[in-house]
């Protein structure tokens, strides 16, 4: 497994720029909340930690991951925003309505990606049960919501 090995909060200030002129989008589910917001209160202190201020985060809420990407699509064309966030945990259950969020939210992503000038920076995570996500969200792995953070500051850092 990938982050095994890793930890998914440690990064290096001196190789991110400064995310101080920078507007931030950040769209979160409010399904397995317990998990979005461990992400979220990652991804808000790695922007802050590089220099953004709390005045140029915009945070919304959507109902799960399913509708993350409307969410973006909506903040992208109604914000100024250099990068968004996008914030989700959806876990295996019995049926196969996990890979069909999960790979819709992906391609979702993608498109805006492809289909506008704003990165909108994957943080969705998809595990196999709940301890996974807890150790993703600022457990034993660290948080994936650190790490999309840096992701952001340096994809708004391209444009």
């Amino acid at each position: 497994m990938a982050t095994a090995h890793k930890n998914l909060s440690v990064y290096d200030k001196t190789t991110i720029p400064s995310a101080k002129d920078f507007r931030f989008g950040i769209v979160v589910s409010e399904w397995n909340t317990e998990i979005t917001e461990g992400l979220y209160d990652g991804a808000i202190s790695a922007l802050i930690d590089c220099g953004a201020s709390k005045e140029h985060i915009i945070s919304w809420n959507v109902p799960g991951s399913f509708e993350l990407v409307f969410g973006a699509k909506k903040m992208i064309a109604t914000q100024k925003v250099d990068a968004v966030i996008v914030i989700g945990s959806v876990i295996q259950g019995e049926t196969k309505h996990f890979d069909f969020v999960c790979s819709a939210t992906a391609q979702g992503i993608k498109d805006l990606n492809l289909q506008t000038d704003t990165p909108v920076i994957f943080c969705v995570l998809t595990d196999n049960n709940i301890q996974q996500a807890i150790d993703r969200s600022g457990g034993v792995h660290g948080n994936k919501g650190t790490e999309a953070a840096i992701a952001a500051i340096k994809m708004a850092a391209l444009g």
